[in-house]
């Protein structure tokens, strides 16, 4: 398990654009982790006022970054990269994600092969799907 600060190791992003809060497990090929979506978010002043929904870009970002975590925890990972968007491929969003809810990000590695990552995501709120993204490529970089 891996917490916020030990995250912030891993991830260049910082507030607000830091999306993972806590990694609950990692297996050989796949990765848990939680978003805690909180009414003070900055992306819900615009999106939108009278009715906040997290924007499925940013669901999408924050599955990236659990990527981005598993590519870098593994035992002979690199030092001194990070990873960056090369693709995103069929992406289905299933229900909106609101205020007060916890999404679950499930992300399993279909290959990771330095300098690429492609994994396969599912976001869950209470148990339901309401993201799944069938195949991200990551590229990873020197910092």
């Amino acid at each position: 398990m891996l917490d916020v600060n030990q995250i912030k190791k891993l991830l260049p992003h910082r507030y607000p654009f830091l999306l993972v809060d806590k990694v609950l497990e990692i297996t050989p090929d796949s990765i848990t982790a939680l978003k805690n979506v909180t009414a003070n978010e900055e992306f819900f002043n615009g999106h939108f006022p009278a009715q906040p929904i997290m924007p499925g870009v940013l669901q999408v970002e924050a599955l990236a970054q659990v990527s981005g975590i598993f590519a870098l925890s593994q035992p002979n990972a690199p030092q001194n990269v990070t990873t960056l968007f090369a693709g995103v491929d069929g992406v289905k969003w299933k229900k909106p994600v609101v205020p007060g809810d916890q999404i679950k990000m499930v992300v399993k590695m279909i290959k990771l092969r330095n300098p690429l990552i492609v994994c396969q995501g599912t976001a869950y709120v209470n148990d339901e799907v309401v993201c799944e993204v069938a195949e991200m490529k990551m590229m990873i970089l020197k910092q």
